[in-house]
């Protein structure tokens, strides 16, 4: 199924998503499987570095497939957060559409460093 008419919506739901990075690996933070007849509007994505004494770095990508599946496409690379500080990545401003098959990971440059929230709207 192709993503929904936006112009015309059955349903919006608020959804939040929270990831702890704990290894240094791709993690996904949001995932539109798919055939899931629904599009996601991605509205906010915050990086936090809940280490108290060191800079973590960050990197968020789009992914041409869901699961961090396919290609992936750069929203911020190598971005040093500085310890006890935040990156504000998505604003509603700004917002990014997922449609189905597609999916927003995270990759940190130090293990257990870094926390994702991300907060999204499931549109069908």
């Amino acid at each position: 199924m192709a993503a929904p008419n936006i112009a015309q919506l059955g349903t919006v739901t608020g959804k939040t998503a929270t990831v702890a990075l704990s290894t240094t690996s791709a993690t996904a933070v949001v995932n539109n499987a798919a055939s899931s007849g629904k599009c996601f509007r991605v509205v906010s994505l915050y990086v936090s570095n809940v280490d108290g004494t060191s800079a973590a770095d960050i990197s968020i990508n789009v992914y041409s497939q869901d699961d961090i599946g396919g290609t992936a496409y750069a929203l911020c690379s190598t971005v040093s957060v500085p310890a006890d500080a935040s990156l504000i990545v998505i604003t509603k401003e700004t917002p990014i559409y997922l449609e189905e098959d597609k999916s927003i990971g995270a990759t940190a440059g130090t293990a257990n460093d870094l926390v994702v929230v991300a907060a999204y709207e499931e549109i069908s």
